[in-house]
């Protein structure tokens, strides 16, 4: 159970497929949310802790951090464009 979902990587141009699978962008963003709930301990309730989780998202989505360039998207337009003509 899960191949495909697993394997969907495959469907993005080679040079992509490192990118997408070490993932360090997000594995990055969890360790800051970590960190930020630990400091606090514990949340009256949920949305306490969603409050705070968004906060930080949008701090990170608001700097310099949130808009550094992952991946070269020429790649993927150039596979695009090609299907496009293909199909």
């Amino acid at each position: 159970d899960g191949i495909e979902e697993t394997l969907t990587y495959c469907d993005f141009p080679s040079e992509h497929w490192t990118r997408i699978r070490t993932n360090n962008v997000i594995e990055r963003l969890n360790r800051e949310i970590r960190r930020r709930t630990r400091v606090v301990g514990s949340f009256p309730d949920g949305n306490s802790a969603l409050m705070l989780v968004c906060a930080r998202l949008r701090h990170v989505a608001g700097t310099q951090w949130g808009n550094k360039k992952y991946m070269n998207m020429k790649h993927l337009e150039a596979a695009v464009e090609d299907a496009s003509i293909a199909g």
